[in-house]
């Protein structure tokens, strides 16, 4: 089938869901069209240029892990399975800046939890027998916040399991939604030190997750138009019939699906009636232009400290704060400093202030609540073909990146049986 006779799909959005989906729909023999609002692709996972600091940067430090499987097959794709970086083991590093102690994981290769049985390889001060906290995560209900849950004090929650959750759901953990803990749980921890590999996008996200897509779709004829908003969406007899741009109409012919691929708040002023999270929490991502002293560890968990976790970079040290609400009307420079002092701790360097840069998401990512996660819409929706994709949409998982990919990937599906008639 030729460019022009392959059937046609729309995707607005160039998010990693807009481009999980029209990576999928291409794959499928789609023509695909794919616009978004901003002036470059990427959304949240995005890479530019930072003249304060001199160098190229991501806009926040985003983790994968090595289990992530809908990750791995969208890199494998589009060719970029060797864009991501980190260790052979799933070594979790930590260290406590209030009392210099310092300590590592490393969960077992299979899903037999054979660390949990030495003292020496556990979370220091912990007992076995508190492990179970787990296992109750994994069947936790609908309704259930972690603390309703699990017991939220004492060394395994201050020293892994509050700083993982927290990075993990973007929520004040207590509060956050027992059962997208679980899901969590349930593909990394419990499956074993395969699955938790931590890997990070070298040497930026755009280049991992971004560049090699748009690249490998306009060598399928795709159409990626930037810098283009969707201002409303023309339906009749419960199909969308054309897309109403800032820059003009775009018919969509009958059979023609539509995936939207747009953060929560815009599909929900786009699509009537749609139930969407509406509480959101902010990220706070610093970035020290200042090389890594020899040998610093990749990724460090702090306990104790303002920053959460330090990613060291060739060039830079980046640190990320979740749940970070609190810190949005903080005065930058305040700010920076008291950051740098945890990495001056960690990675025994200097307090001099080097270079820095600060950079908040305000809603970087739905507040995962249980209430907030019954708002989370699926792909379908009540026009015959329109989809939904987005991390925010029902995934089963936090916002995430391997949520994002995998939004696309069901939406793509979806779309796909639709215009074939399936659906």
């Amino acid at each position: 089938m030729s460019a022009a006779e392959a059937p046609r799909a729309h995707i607005v959005g160039a998010g990693l869901a807009g481009l999980s989906a029209a990576v999928a729909l291409a794959k499928a023999g789609h023509a695909v069209q794919l616009s978004d609002a901003a002036a470059q692709a990427g959304g949240r996972c995005r890479s530019y240029h930072d003249p304060q600091l001199g160098v190229e940067i991501d806009n926040g430090n985003h983790l994968v892990l090595s289990g992530n499987r809908a990750v791995m097959a969208y890199l494998a794709t589009i060719g970029a399975e060797d864009r991501l970086d980190g260790p052979d083991d799933a070594r979790l590093d930590f260290q406590d800046v209030r009392s210099g102690e310092s300590w590592s994981i490393t969960p077992s290769a299979g899903p037999i939890p054979w660390w949990l049985l030495a003292r020496k390889t556990r979370v220091p001060g912990t007992r076995l027998g508190e492990y179970l906290a787990l296992a109750r995560l994994l069947r936790a209900g609908p309704d259930a916040t972690i603390g309703d849950t699990i017991r939220c004090s004492g060394p395994l929650w201050d020293r892994l399991l509050e700083p993982f959750l927290v990075a993990a759901l973007n929520t004040p953990p207590r509060e956050g939604s027992a059962a997208l803990a679980g899901a969590v749980v349930r593909e990394t921890l419990a499956k074993g030190g395969r699955h938790c590999r931590p890997r990070v996008a070298t040497p930026t996200l755009a280049a991992a997750f971004v560049d090699p897509a748009l690249a490998w779709l306009a060598g399928r004829g795709a159409t990626v138009r930037l810098g283009r908003r969707l201002k409303a969406l023309e339906t009749d007899a419960g199909h969308v019939t054309a897309l109403i741009f800032a820059d003009g109409r775009e018919p969509v012919a009958p059979g023609e699906p539509v995936v939207l691929a747009v953060p929560a708040w815009i599909a929900a002023a786009l699509v009537p009636g749609l139930a969407v999270p509406d509480r959101h929490h902010a990220i706070v991502n610093a970035h020290f232009l200042m090389p890594p002293p020899p040998g610093a560890r990749r990724i460090v968990g702090v306990i104790g400290g303002l920053a959460e976790w330090i990613f060291a970079f060739p060039d830079r040290l980046s640190v990320t704060i979740s749940a970070a609400d609190r810190l949005l009307e903080t005065d930058r420079e305040s700010l920076a400093r008291a950051i740098w002092a945890d990495v001056a701790a960690v990675h025994a360097l200097p307090p001099d202030l080097p270079t820095w840069q600060i950079v908040r998401e305000k809603r970087a990512t739905f507040s995962a609540t249980p209430a907030q996660e019954k708002r989370r819409g699926a792909a379908a929706t009540s026009f015959a073909n329109l989809f939904l994709a987005g991390d925010w949409t029902n995934t089963g998982l936090p916002a995430t990146i391997e949520g994002a990919i995998r939004s696309g990937e069901t939406a793509a599906r979806l779309a796909g049986a639709a215009e074939s008639g399936i659906a």
